[in-house]
């Protein structure tokens, strides 16, 4: 074979090559609930069907993949999350029209209060109950990658109180341990659930309190070494009845 002939195959070969882009799942606590933020599509493939917000990788700009998903979020809704967590990497020839697709795929909490004003202004962004954006038609394989987020989510809730970065900066212990029962799937008892997390000194008392149930409840926030800490036994093993 020709030297010609070679580099003809070559960029061929080279252009032929798998679409590379993120998706990201973000979640936030609101009106007693668990929400993600979805995006209406503006373009084809998929357009004007909702999705999780994302897009290509820009070789030009992006320094790594997270960089694309920050920089996503940031154009589409608006919401720039305090972290990103990555989930997982899904690569086939079904999930995207276009062809063979790769997708880069993101999880984060985020205090609703901290993103609210950002979602208002735009008309094609929106929060929506989790069981909600589970029986919509989304586009491409997002509700796959909701399912996987939703379980990733359900663990950190087992093990840790990295949930707790979804609600308002200050919260009460009824928020958080409810927010706990929503991403597990199952009531906590109260007594132990609030032993646990008295005894790892993981919140900071405010001084302040505020109406819940006809009495005043404290009001805490989270200490920084919140996000890291691991307890030594999942809660299902000694707090889920």
């Amino acid at each position: 074979m020709s030297k010609k002939r070679r580099s003809r195959k070559r960029s061929k070969k080279s252009l032929n090559m798998p679409l590379l882009t993120v998706d990201s799942v973000l979640f936030t606590y609101h009106e007693k609930s668990l929400k993600i933020l979805l995006v209406q599509r503006s373009s084809k493939p998929e357009r004007g069907k909702w999705g999780l917000p994302g897009g290509i990788v820009d070789v030009e700009i992006d320094k790594d993949v997270e960089s694309t998903a920050l920089r996503k979020l940031v154009e589409k809704t608006s919401v720039k999350p305090p972290y990103l967590d990555q989930l997982e990497t899904i690569g086939n020839q079904t999930r995207d029209p276009r062809g063979w697709s790769v997708t880069v795929t993101y999880t984060a909490l985020i205090a609703h209060q901290d993103c609210a004003q950002h979602v208002s202004t735009v008309a094609d962004v929106r929060w929506v109950e989790i069981d909600e954006a589970l029986k919509m038609n989304l586009a491409f394989d997002h509700r796959s990658i909701v399912l996987s987020a939703r379980e990733r989510m359900r663990q950190r809730a087992l093990y840790s109180i990295a949930p707790g970065y979804a609600l308002p900066e200050k919260f009460t212990l009824t928020q958080l341990q409810h927010l706990h029962e929503l991403l597990i799937g199952k009531s906590i008892q109260k007594r132990s659930f609030r032993r646990r997390i008295e005894q790892a000194e993981l919140l900071a008392e405010t001084g302040e309190k505020r109406q819940e149930g006809g009495r005043p409840a404290a009001l805490y926030r989270l200490k920084d070494v919140s996000m890291t800490h691991r307890f030594v036994r999942n809660l299902d093993a000694s707090q889920v009845p």
